[in-house]
């Protein structure tokens, strides 16, 4: 028994229910969730580790094996992303201790966090689907409740279309439960593959694959994007940054887990479909991310173009292009994290979003213009940082299968990226400046430790990729040869 692996999700949780108790005591409640985060960053890595030497780690609840039972499986993929996730949400904590007021930390912010921390590692950590469905719904009950908080008009509007959505999509997700245990007799992931490559991959389970996939498209906005600008724009720069760094990660979670290792019988149908789905939500988002003035809408397009070229690694689904877009994955998480707070930050001291009215930040900000000048880069793919090696490797990927016009497109989004980011850094903190001495909003210093940590962080993944390629590797050969994970999972087991 490895009880240590259900520890990711029951710490936030636990200290969570402990935390409304302390609804009053704002700093208590961010120190208690940080500390959490540290502990939780711990453990993953703990586990990462153990993985590498001793195989992937599987926790069977009240001792029934699976089928039978609830298991959780920690193998180097879902490691990897719980560990990002712990070190993403420590550091907005630390933003949010200094950027929060005391009304929001009032209305249960921080426990929010935790269980949404939560929902977010169980379904990187979940063996079932029915599981994932329960942990997807405790990830979108938590960003309900920090999309409201503030209870602005905008974010009341965009809250409803979030919601609505979700709701939606969540119901599509329970029939496409029921009708794929109807199909199989099971929600197992391991003994789902099992049981479909059995029963071949037929015209009803391919049509259930299609389910899933529209599914998670829209948790992850893969084409189905249209809720998320005005979503990931209206909430308080920290939960902008969470939301940017984790939500849409579980859903192309989701795709990568799904479709590698259950419906992996007819690619030639659901991995066209991914790819054609990837190639316009490129083309739609870059073309959000050039067409804004509102640079809160300019990083939430981003987001989507980042979706768009993970999938290219999914939808080309060569070892090169998977190790690439696990990388591209662990970087988007920390560098969408850090574009949102600097965003967020430049809004706070200028009081607006708007590109046409803001100018020559540099000279009164230059520690936060070159955070962003950094973020800039690394978005763009520019070495020596995060996003370099990524984009090589899928771009790789994309030339091994003959893919030519995914690798244009995807090398043509890195173009919109640098043009819409480049766009905010010239006229935001270049040009002459339009605050004066008087004027000045003084930026607290504890502001940019956050950011700065993130900056660091950035470069360190792009450094140190050497000192990543091994878990990386791992993960990627988990994905492209499924029986790794089945054997590990059904060890004993009663298929």
């Amino acid at each position: 028994m490895n009880n240590i692996i259900l520890l990711p999700v029951l710490i936030p949780i636990m200290v969570g229910i402990l935390l409304i108790f302390l609804r009053y005591f704002g700093r208590t409640q961010a120190w208690f969730s940080i500390a959490t985060m540290a502990l939780t960053a711990g453990i993953a890595f703990y586990l990462l580790e153990k993985v590498q030497h001793e195989g992937i780690q599987r926790l069977d609840f009240g001792g029934w094996a699976p089928p039978f039972g609830i298991s959780f499986v920690a193998d180097s993929f879902s490691l990897l992303l719980v560990l990002t996730t712990s070190i993403v949400a420590l550091i907005c904590l630390m933003y949010a201790l200094f950027s929060t007021g005391k009304l929001l930390q009032s209305m249960y912010y921080y426990p929010s966090v935790l269980f949404l921390v939560a929902g977010v590692n169980g379904s990187f950590l979940t063996g079932d689907l029915f599981n994932l469905f329960v942990c997807f719904e405790v990830m979108l009950l938590s960003s309900y409740v920090l999309l409201t908080l503030g209870g602005s008009k905008r974010q009341l509007r965009e809250a409803i279309k979030y919601v609505v959505i979700n709701i939606v999509s969540s119901w599509f997700f329970l029939v496409g439960l029921a009708y794929l245990y109807g199909a199989v007799g099971t929600l197992n992931m391991a003994h789902l593959s099992v049981r479909v490559a059995e029963a071949g991959q037929g015209p009803l389970l391919t049509t259930i694959s299609i389910v899933f996939m529209i599914v998670f498209s829209l948790k992850a906005g893969l084409l189905l994007y249209y809720w998320l600008p005005g979503s990931y724009s209206t909430p308080p720069a920290v939960t902008s940054a969470l939301f940017g760094a984790l939500l849409t990660k579980v859903g192309i979670y989701a795709l990568f887990r799904v479709f590698s290792l259950i419906f992996n019988q007819q690619p030639e149908i659901t991995h066209t479909i991914i790819s054609v789905m990837a190639a316009l939500t490129l083309i739609g988002g870059s073309l959000g991310a050039v067409a804004h003035n509102d640079i809160r809408k300019i990083a939430a397009y981003n987001v989507v173009i980042a979706v768009g070229f993970i999938l290219v690694g999914l939808a080309v689904s060569t070892p090169n292009a998977i190790e690439g877009a696990i990388y591209y994955l662990i970087h988007d998480m920390v560098a969408k994290a850090l574009l949102f707070l600097v965003v967020g930050t430049v809004i706070a001291l200028t009081g607006t979003a708007q590109l046409n009215k803001m100018s020559g930040l540099m000279k009164n900000y230059p520690l936060l213009g070159w955070s962003f000048f950094i973020t800039m880069l690394s978005l763009a793919g520019v070495p020596p940082l995060s996003g370099f090696i990524g984009k090589v490797l899928i771009s790789e990927g994309a030339i091994e299968s003959g893919a030519y016009m995914l690798l244009t497109l995807s090398l043509l989004s890195s173009l919109f990226v640098l043009y819409s980011l480049l766009r905010i850094f010239k006229n935001s903190f270049w040009g002459e400046t339009i605050i004066s001495k008087e004027d000045q909003v003084p930026l607290n210093n504890r502001f940019l430790v956050p950011c700065l940590l993130l900056v660091l962080l950035t470069i360190a993944i792009g450094v140190g990729t050497e000192g990543l390629s091994v878990y990386v590797t791992d993960a990627a050969e988990t994905l492209l040869n499924p029986d790794i994970y089945i054997d590990a999972v059904l060890e004993g087991a009663q298929p």
